[in-house]
């Protein structure tokens, strides 16, 4: 399994769980079912004491973007990652990251008595409740049925899901809820499938399938990327996520509230919806009415440092500049919530690198950006054909080289080319697949978003080049 220390993280091999499979089995009526996966047994285990302080808090987690992942800079973050560690930094511990494949396997490792803290996306539900300590919570979500948009009639009732072709993450509670409405309503029928629930919603933006189940705060963070996916109704209600303890750890369950529970720790509540949340209802998806209105608004104050930049870096003025609009709409104030900056929206990791000290200046960060994508382009073998160079450049922009490197290194591995645009098209989204991302070095990543970042800006490159041919002659 995994293991990552804060600042720091080192990786191990994964620990036998053979047992697990047969002990689920046996209590598989049970249907003790977490979010994403089944719970385990429970057995009496002796637990670890409560860290000193300066001591480490163990925590288990799963790689996934709503719980634990790094960056584009390789960097830890994710919601669940972000308030553990605010948690710890209140009582002077260091925090040992270990992520595991699913909650099945997350509560298994807490019951073991391996970790002190179990923070990955889990529900709290009274079957938890009777087999180890609930801690505080912090996000609210449901369980959502999602289909596509054009999808008629959409089914808003449940007598409505008859018919409808509907397949779920195998062995999670999405399949549980589905079965109850079996068991309630005669024509309703689901399909159990191995593979992650932001694999299955990109599957029903294809429209390869009809309807799939998913938490409200998956389908928040996916659907941006994805704006053809539409909620058709809620399953559930008044569910939260949270943190689990082993049985017996009130002392620090008691710890956790306060601290959750504290002016600090609701201020951190607060940021970490802000960073990874609130901002995604807002999402421009930007059709070509806007795009040409910004053409004629905004592009002329920004042509000529587009072109200055491909004269020093070798980038084609016109993909610098749909680089640009898909990142901030040529905005030159643009501020994510997550710290990315300016009209080519850097990271401070990256504009450190570059020698930018201020990302906000248009002049200073389109050259920073063209600098950083050129060497993207750069580190990429000279023997790599255009476009699928220029392509795996601005899916490294986007996701970190890192995990392009890991979805290059799975290519070859599934027999694909690894140079290929069109066979990493298929490879990249198998970052976000549990079965796939935990053998990666750089685990879990949203690996379906550069697909869809490279297919925009190509979208809009056809239209800006046709443009940047006539705006300089308009504005003489």
């Amino acid at each position: 399994m995994p293991i990552y220390s804060s600042p720091h993280h080192q990786d191990i091999g994964p620990k036998s769980r053979s047992h697990l499979l047969i002990v689920t089995l046996l209590l598989a009526l049970l249907m003790l079912v977490g979010c994403e996966q089944s719970d385990p047994p429970i057995n009496p285990v002796t637990q670890l004491d409560p860290p000193e302080p300066g001591g480490t808090l163990k925590v288990a987690t799963r790689n996934s973007a709503t719980t634990y992942y790094l960056d584009r800079d390789e960097t830890p973050a994710g919601p669940e990652h972000d308030l553990v560690e605010s948690f710890a930094d209140a009582h002077d511990w260091a925090v040992e990251w270990t992520l595991l494949n699913s909650t099945s396997e997350v509560l298994q490792a807490l019951k073991d008595g391996e970790f002190h803290l179990a923070a990955a996306g889990l529900t709290h539900r009274p079957s938890r409740d009777e087999h180890f300590t609930q801690g505080p919570t912090h996000t609210d979500i449901v369980e959502q049925l999602v289909c596509h948009r054009d999808m008629r009639p959409l089914p808003h009732q449940v007598e409505d899901m008859a018919g409808v072709d509907i397949r779920v993450t195998a062995d999670s509670s999405y399949a549980e809820k589905l079965q109850s409405l079996v068991n309630q309503q005669t024509g309703i029928a689901f399909e159990e499938d191995p593979r992650t629930t932001e694999i299955l919603l990109a599957e029903v933006a294809e429209k390869r399938i009809d309807c799939t189940v998913a938490d409200s705060n998956i389908v928040q963070m996916v659907r941006r990327h994805f704006p053809h996916l539409e909620v058709a109704m809620n399953l559930t209600s008044g569910d939260k996520l949270g943190w689990y303890l082993p049985a017996g750890h009130q002392a620090l369950a008691d710890m956790a509230k306060q601290w959750m529970g504290s002016t600090e720790g609701q201020q951190r509540i607060a940021t970490m919806k802000d960073r990874y949340y609130a901002y995604i209802g807002e999402f421009d998806f930007v059709d070509l009415r806007a795009l040409n209105q910004r053409i004629d608004e905004r592009l002329p104050n920004f042509i000529d440092l587009f072109i200055k930049a491909e004269e020093e870096t070798g980038m084609p003025a016109d993909l610098l500049a749909a680089l640009a609009y898909q990142e901030s709409h040529w905005d030159p104030q643009a501020v994510s919530p997550t710290g990315v900056r300016g009209i080519m929206m850097l990271t401070q990791n990256t504009a450190k690198s570059l020698g930018i000290n201020n990302r906000l200046n248009p002049a200073a960060a389109i050259d920073g950006g063209a600098r950083y994508l050129a060497d993207r382009h750069k580190r990429l073998p000279d023997t790599l054909p255009e476009p699928d160079r220029t392509y795996l450049a601005l899916a490294s922009y986007n996701i970190g080289r890192g995990h392009v490197l890991d979805a290059q290194k799975l290519a070859r591995e599934l027999g694909k080319d690894p140079h290929s645009w069109e066979d990493m098209k298929e490879v990249l989204p198998l970052k976000a697949d549990k079965r796939y991302y935990p053998q990666t070095r750089y685990g879990y990543a949203r690996g379906y978003e550069p697909v869809h970042y490279v297919q925009r800006i190509r979208n809009y490159q056809d239209v800006i080049s046709a443009a940047m041919v006539w705006l300089p002659l308009k504005e003489g």
